[in-house]
């Protein structure tokens, strides 16, 4: 999508003088909001289009004002529409699915891949400079191509792109993103641990040798076919630990804590599913440093947080649950006291399927193309 002028192109920034005038502020968004209209539409491929990530990032996608889909794609039901899948898709002049090989790149700025590992890795390599890859996989988040193939079973298959490559977690990337040609989506259970770490991490408020995450989610976390992946029985009545000591999650947390703090990190994580479909709860288990406390923690995670508009810090002490945050793309985190002084009990929930992954990918394209964040997610 070209720019073509300052005020057109990056109106957030034409209008900055009016900031600090409260006044003014109601004509700022108006005029920022035709200005929006007034822009070109960004043209839009989705690749997995009819995978539970695809679709959630569809229906925002068909909502959005500033995006234009041109493409839907998927290995399977070729020339179906998308709304076979899910009804609640209601727009009528949506592409029917397509293969990936039928995508003409000069038509497209975005290529959306919510895809098996390894796939995205193929796309990157044929992608024309003027196209951004946004991916949902785990492709381009570990940067030792080493550690993918210990954690995913497989061989990097696009070595040379991963410099080209960001991870991006919106709220630590915002500057980084418009400069990448890949943007990396985390995961879903590491979007909403760092969320509330990463701070606490950079300014040595807790012991990093002690970090205890145990996880829940919802059965979508494991895609459309969880009964070929998992054999538990009474898999949709009961609670089962997975993943136990080697959860590929923990590969890009380690990585994130070592490269923030400094110092090689790594976590203990359980996750674990449970009978719901959507919506992960991360209670997070650790030790104050120094003179920090429990409140001391809150405070200053409240302080931080107080302009990233989708991530919400609740009351002190309090308890929460994945239905305040179901169907959006918040991250809504408590800080809690333990019985011990020096122990603080961090419990943070969001919708796997939306912050954890296809809202947190428009939140992170509106950044990169310098829309207003909350486009199309609100």
């Amino acid at each position: 999508m070209k720019e073509k002028n300052t005020v057109i192109g990056r109106p957030e920034e034409a209008f900055n003088f009016l900031k600090d005038r409260p006044s003014l502020q109601f004509l700022k968004d108006v005029i920022i909001g035709i200005i929006n209209n007034m822009r070109d539409s960004l043209k839009i491929a989705v690749a997995g289009a009819t995978g539970y990530v695809g679709l959630e990032l569809i229906k925002i996608l068909e909502k959005h004002p500033n995006v234009k889909i041109v493409y839907l794609c998927a290995q399977k039901s070729i020339g179906k529409s998308i709304n076979f899948f899910d009804k609640k898709i209601k727009k009528k002049k949506l592409p029917k699915i397509s293969k990936i090989s039928n995508i003409d790149w000069k038509k497209i700025d975005i290529i959306f891949t919510a895809l098996p590992n390894g796939e995205a890795q193929k796309i990157s390599k044929q992608l024309p400079k003027s196209v951004k890859l946004i991916d949902l996989s785990a492709d381009f988040r570990l940067k030792d191509p080493k550690l993918y193939k210990k954690w995913y079973g497989i061989n990097h298959a696009s070595k040379k792109q991963i410099k080209n490559s960001v991870y991006a977690i919106t709220e630590f990337t915002r500057n980084l993103l418009p400069k990448y040609k890949i943007i990396s989506c985390p995961g879903c259970y590491p979007t909403s641990v760092q969320l509330p770490l990463m701070p606490l991490i950079k300014n040595k408020m807790i012991n990093i040798k002690n970090i205890i995450i145990d996880s829940k989610s919802g059965y979508s976390g494991a895609g459309k076919k969880i009964k070929k992946k998992f054999s538990f029985k009474n898999l949709f009545d009961s609670v089962s630990a997975y993943g136990v000591g080697y959860h590929r999650h923990m590969a890009e947390m380690d990585q994130e804590f070592t490269k923030i703090s400094k110092k090689n990190t790594k976590v203990f994580f359980t996750p674990h599913l449970i009978p719901m479909f959507r919506g992960i709860l991360s209670t997070i288990y650790l030790d104050a440093k120094g003179k920090n406390t429990a409140f001391k923690i809150y405070k200053f995670l409240k302080k931080y947080h107080k302009n990233n508009f989708f991530v919400k810090i609740a009351k002190f002490n309090s308890s929460i649950g994945t239905g305040e945050v179901m169907n959006t793309n918040y991250c809504k985190i408590s800080v809690c006291r333990d019985r011990t002084d020096k122990k603080v009990i961090i419990i943070s929930t969001i919708d796997n399927l939306i912050k954890g992954a296809s809202g947190q990918a428009v939140q992170n394209m509106n950044v990169a193309f310098k829309m207003k964040e909350t486009l199309g997610l609100i």
